[in-house]
């Protein structure tokens, strides 16, 4: 599945008042964007395993964790690039989408993504950011192998933002968050929302927030 242009603009927005809860001026502040997804990159190999001494599981959910927080800072860096624009990093990165290339160039050799396994494309993840670059190609790669399509990453994202600034709002950092709702958790209500909202609406965010919101009035 393919991400759509409104799935990319509302998470564009996310990331940019995600961002300026931090920093008001955070455009400004020039931050590497791309260091962070150099460390990210190589918490996701930890968790893949790459020890040849000693057993090590593959921990896919973990990976896909990870590949959540990297994409924080993929729409960060194309923010940034753009001087804060969003309207242009949305065009920027729908445009490399659509000229989507199976091969990888990098130091002067080509790497084509079909022949490289996960723990490859990590290694070049990790190579490119600390380059300063990204690839929205081999990030769809890595999310197949993961088990994810842009649908599933759209909405592990989108659900960890809602829910994050959910929880500030409504008393988080002083203590008074009410965190299980009838027997269970907010995570757990989360995943029942992101069932039923359209997700393909361009106010989705509220959509999700209303939703908590109406769920949570009823225990607080």
């Amino acid at each position: 599945m393919k991400l759509t242009e409104t799935q990319l603009e509302a998470m564009l927005n996310m990331q940019d008042g995600m961002n300026r809860k931090v920093n008001p001026d955070w455009v400004a502040a020039r931050n590497n964007w791309h260091r962070a997804i150099q460390v990210e990159a190589v918490e996701a190999i930890e968790h893949h395993g790459w020890k040849w001494w000693k057993k090590q599981d593959c921990d896919i959910g973990q990976l896909r964790m990870e590949l959540v927080d990297i994409w924080h800072f993929m729409l960060s860096a194309a923010i940034q690039a753009r001087h804060g624009d969003l309207v242009l990093a949305r065009q920027d990165m729908m445009a490399e989408l659509h000229a989507m290339k199976q091969e990888v160039q990098f130091d002067g050799q080509g790497y084509g993504l079909v022949d490289l396994s996960l723990l490859e494309k990590l290694d070049l993840l990790v190579g490119l950011a600390a380059a300063g670059r990204t690839s929205l190609a081999l990030f769809e790669a890595l999310l197949r192998d993961c088990g994810l399509d842009w649908l599933g990453l759209f909405k592990q994202y989108v659900g960890k933002n809602v829910l994050n600034v959910f929880r500030q709002d409504h008393g988080y950092k002083a203590g008074t968050y009410i965190k299980i709702w009838a027997g269970r958790e907010d995570n757990e209500h989360l995943v029942e929302v992101l069932e039923i909202v359209d997700l393909n609406a361009g106010d989705v965010r509220d959509r999700l927030y209303q939703s908590l919101k109406a769920r949570y009035e009823v225990v607080g």
